[in-house]
This record gives structure tokens, C-alpha cells and sequence, in this order.
């Protein structure tokens, strides 16, 4: 008797998850370059000049996400500290003169033979895999004060402290809008969370109201028309150049903000000009696509057969959920400015690298979510051990 050739195995990852994220890459590097030809052009000569740079690091992300999804995202659980300390060390090392690299008044980079490192891009993702490690670990301690909540607490105010040294407010930001995400999500008790905003409010106060160029994101973000050609200006140039661009668009490279009106067209503004050359239909595609990926990488997260993959899952897509939703917001000036990128789109060789490299995280994570689904039926899940 024949014997029936075995079934072809399943796709071990999430097509539509990976789609959407190389479609952001592949619609990026084109934005990229329609932002940022001129000035490349009279600047240094080469209007292909971060058009080049930024395809050589979505270059090394498909590298790095392949890696991810090779090495998969359980062998991150003994990378947790390791990854934590080399973060530190590295935002340490941006802050010492010499071996940081200052542009637009902050000391962010450090630069390496052929690129720029940005420390703070590391640390996201490695604070994410130390949290979700770390809770997933202590989680029938968690709703407790002392193991689960304030020395997770203290470890992100260290975090902070060297990011506000370069300083990064909108990273600081981000590292703290993640730990309140995962202690949420891991069960630690509300009033805890609750409580350390409230305290936290009068220092965020000070920390704007000590601040000059702190102070001016907020007189922008308040009234940018009012301070047009001062304080405003990139806040009222943005609004210009997603308002001129309409339903359908002027049009891709034929955007007039990128003439040298709007400051960090190809960086932080990015989806200004996104608006003005592919008007609502680009946006809203865009949009789209962030949706799909939050939808993808929330459904591989609760699916996980593990507590450490549906932490390192949720974190990974509240980084991007958080930084796009933040990005677009300051560029339609309903956020005071931070200095997020658009990620996957923004110009930036580090942003890029690392955030791939997590949507390959969560693409081995979707890989073994199916699995898990099926064998939770008639097993218990596996939990992260020691």
C-alpha cells in the first residue's frame, strides 16, 4: 500500500505582517529620496546621497529581521540583561564629549566608520526584552510594590536620566510609555501606575518650564500661526504642506515644502510631505498599513504559547503604534514636537535597523503562535523559567 507523501509545511511566519512591513521600508526609501533630493543635491553634491544611506540600512534590517526570525524570540530571554547593560553603556558613551556627536543642538550619535549609531534607538528595544523577560519572570509578583513595580521604576528613571543628558525628551517618553504598557498588561496594580503619573506631573512641569527650547515646542504647538516666523515656523510650514496636498496629492517629487521651506522634510517631517505629494489616498494608505501591522503583531502576541512572547510582542508593536501615532500627530501639530521618527519611513540608518529587527521578533513570534493556540487546548502553556 502507498504511503501518502506528508503535507507541505506550513508558512512559518506572517505573510500579511511581513507584507505590510516591507511595503513601510519600500515606501519609505521612496518618500526618503522625493524629501530630500534637493537638498542633498545642493548640500553635498549627491541627490542620491540619504537615499543611498538609508537603502544600505534597509539593507542591513531584511538582514537583521532574517536573523530574528531564524534565531526566534526565545533565545531573547537570555539575551535580557546583556542587551540592558550594552544599552546603558552606549548612552553613557554618547554623552561623553569626544565620543558623542552633537547636531541640532543634541549629543544623540555616535559615529562608526561608514554610519551613526543612535544609542537611544537600542535602548528601546532592549528595555522592551529586559520588561517583558523581567515581568514575565516575577508575574505572580507583580502586583506588588516592592519586586514588581518600583524597581522597574527605578531602572527606567536611570534610562531616562541618560536619555535627558543628550537630551531626548521624546525617547524618554517612549521608555516610559512602555514600562506603564507592560506593567499594565502584566497585572501590576493601577493605583501604582496612577500614582507615579500624578507624581510625576509637577516634575514634567518643571522639566518644560526650565527649559528655552522645551518651552518654545509648546508655544508652537499652542498657537503656531502666532509665532509663524519664529518659534512656530516648522510646526505652520508642516500644516501648509499637508493641507496643499489635498485628496489626491501635487504629486510624488513635485511637493514644494522640500524647496528649503520646511526643516527635517526627510526626517522628522516626513509625513508632511507624504501629505502634500500623495494628499489623503497616501496618508490613508499609510495609516492602513500601521493598522495591519498593530493588528498582525497584537494577534501573534495574544496567541503566544508563552508570559515572555506576549509581553515582547505587545512591547514591540506599542514602540511602533506609539512612535507613528506620536510622529503624525506633532506633524498635523496636535503633539508639541519630540523628535520620533516615522518608523520604517523616517530617514535614519539606526531607527530602521533595529525596528526591522524587531518585526523579525515579531514575525518568529506569529510563527509559533498557531502552534501555541493548538497546543493550549490540551496543555498547559510553557512559562519563562529563571
Amino acid at each position: 500500500m502507498k504511503t501518502t507523501p506528508p503535507a507541505s509545511s506550513p508558512v512559518r511566519f506572517d505573510p500579511i505582517l511581513l507584507c505590510a512591513v516591507l511595503a513601510l521600508v519600500a515606501f519609505g526609501l521612496v518618500m526618503v529620496y522625493s524629501a530630500s533630493a534637493v537638498l542633498a543635491q545642493d548640500k553635498l553634491g549627491d541627490s542620491l546621497y540619504f537615499f543611498k544611506r538609508q537603502l544600505t540600512a534597509a539593507g542591513m534590517g531584511v538582514v537583521a529581521m532574517a536573523v530574528a526570525m531564524k534565531v526566534g524570540w526565545r533565545k531573547l530571554a537570555r539575551w535580557a540583561y546583556p542587551l540592558l547593560l550594552i544599552a546603558v553603556v552606549l548612552l553613557i558613551a554618547v554623552a561623553i564629549p569626544g565620543v558623542g556627536t552633537t547636531a541640532g543642538g543634541a549629543r544623540r550619535w555616535i559615529r562608526l566608520p561608514g554610519f551613526s549609531l543612535q544609542p537611544a534607538e537600542v535602548a528601546k528595544f532592549a528595555w522592551v526584552v529586559y520588561l517583558s523577560y523581567s515581568l514575565a519572570k516575577k508575574r505572580e509578583k507583580v502586583a506588588t510594590f516592592s519586586v514588581g513595580f518600583l524597581p522597574h521604576l527605578a531602572l527606567c528613571g536611570v534610562l531616562v536620566l541618560l536619555c535627558m543628558l543628550q537630551p531626548d525628551f521624546g525617547s524618554s517618553v517612549l521608555l516610559v510609555f512602555m514600562l506603564f504598557v507592560l506593567l499594565f498588561a502584566a497585572g501590576a496594580k493601577l493605583s501604582y501606575l496612577v500614582g507615579s503619573v500624578l507624581l510625576a506631573l509637577p516634575m514634567a512641569y518643571v522639566a518644560i518650564a526650565t527649559s528655552p527650547y522645551r518651552m518654545k515646542r509648546i508655544l508652537a504647538f499652542l498657537d503656531p500661526w502666532a509665532h509663524r516666523h519664529d518659534v512656530g515656523y516648522q510646526v505652520a510650514e508642516s500644516l501648509m504642506s499637508i493641507g496643499s496636498g489635498g485628496v489626491l496629492g501635487l504629486g510624488l517629487g513635485d511637493g514644494r515644502q522640500k524647496l528649503f521651506f520646511l526643516p527635517e522634510a526627510h526626517t522628522d517631517f516626513i509625513f508632511s510631505i507624504i501629505g502634500e505629494e500623495t494628499g489623503l489616498i497616501g496618508v490613508g494608505l499609510l495609516v492602513a498599513l500601521y493598522a495591519v501591522v498593530l493588528w498582525r503583531g497584537v494577534r501573534a502576541s495574544l496567541a503566544a504559547g508563552e508570559t515572555f512572547g506576549t509581553y515582547l510582542g505587545l512591547g514591540i508593536t506599542s514602540i511602533i503604534a506609539f512612535q507613528g501615532t506620536v510622529n503624525m500627530c506633532v506633524a498635523m501639530g496636535l503633539l508639541p514636537t519630540k523628535g520620533l521618527t516615522l518608523p520604517f519611513v523616517s530617514y535614519g540608518g539606526t531607527s530602521l535597523v533595529v525596528l526591522m529587527g524587531a518585526a523579525g521578533v515579531l514575525l518568529s513570534l506569529s510563527a509559533s503562535a498557531e502552534p501555541a493556540r493548538v497546543a493550549r487546548t490540551g496543555t498547559d502553556m510553557r512559562e519563562v523559567t529563571a
